[in-house]
């Protein structure tokens, strides 16, 4: 449960008010300049056509996240830690202990990346048929990958850009979107995010807060319960409700929201009467929620 960015030592509205006058002793500066012009390494072409090879070879009802895209939509891949294995039945992605984004590997110490190759590893032995497979669709070079310790930054430029990191399959929206349009994982913490792959249809996550910012909120009780109240679970820094947030968070409590409350009655939208002003009540029919309006601001496909 997390506020964007990082959060300051918590301080309430009346308290910054009666310190006066709020100033920077150590002000800083941000230059724009031009992004390095980004490259495909060899090892993420490679992992590339691999990987839609397996994708290709599964069902719609085994993909990882998210829909199969259509038209002019294409799968984007996403640095994150994917373990790709091949059992009895199929293909499958475990997702690593970390991923390494592109931009991070200039961070990363390699003795640390070695731990994530042994895990790999580890993982693809439990596995006897993955290697195999992996060298019947062109990518050998997965068991040397798998062998070869990683000592530098050659190495971790290779790991980090091999079919056991960079190849998380998604959607635009789910990769890079941001609110109110779709949150990607690139934006939005991904013990949140990762609600979007679990939840119910009907339910909807991703909120307009009152002030116009955009949160996720999560139900206090089963489905079903009748409760209609909604805890909060992400809250931008630069919202109203942060303070309150932060607050419930430093104090071990939870942030929660009344079920007459506009963002209680965006989560159940789709499980409630559209003349009901409340959350709270009797779960509704699937017809009647196949007709209910989708908020404004957008949600996840």
């Amino acid at each position: 449960m997390t506020t964007a960015g990082a959060a300051a030592p918590h301080r309430t509205p009346a308290e910054l008010q009666l310190g006066g006058v709020e100033s920077e002793n150590h002000p800083w500066k941000i230059r724009l300049v031009d992004h390095p012009k980004r490259y495909e390494s060899a090892y993420f072409r490679a992992a590339k056509k691999t990987v839609h090879k397996i994708l290709a070879e599964m069902s719609d009802d085994d993909l990882p996240y998210g829909t199969r895209p259509s038209g002019t939509q294409h799968w984007e891949m996403h640095h994150g830690g994917s373990l790709w294995v091949k059992g009895e039945s199929g293909w499958r992605m475990y997702r690593a202990r970390v991923g390494i984004e592109w931009s991070m590997q200039f961070c990363a110490e390699p003795s640390r990346v070695d731990r994530l190759r042994r895990d790999a590893a580890e993982l693809v032995d439990a596995f006897p048929l993955t290697l195999p497979a992996l060298a019947a669709l062109g990518y050998e070079e997965a068991a040397d990958l798998l062998r070869t310790p990683v000592t530098d930054a050659d190495g971790v430029e290779r790991w980090t850009d091999c079919l056991f990191n960079s190849s998380v399959p998604m959607s635009h929206g789910n990769h890079q979107g941001v609110l109110p349009q779709v949150p990607g994982e690139h934006h939005y913490p991904w013990p949140v995010k990762g609600a979007d792959f679990v939840r119910y249809e009907d339910f909807e996550l991703w909120v307009t807060l009152p002030d116009g910012t955009h949160g996720a909120v999560a139900p206090v009780d089963r489905r079903g319960s009748g409760d209609g109240h909604v805890r909060l679970v992400h809250v931008p820094e630069e919202s109203e409700a942060a303070a309150a947030f932060v607050a419930a968070q430093e104090q071990g409590k939870m942030a929660v929201l009344p079920p007459n409350s506009s963002v209680a009655l965006q989560a159940f939208a789709r499980q409630i009467e559209p003349e009901r002003r409340t959350a709270t009540g009797p779960l509704v029919t699937s017809s009647r929620r196949t007709r209910a309006p989708r908020r404004a601001s957008g949600r996840p496909r």
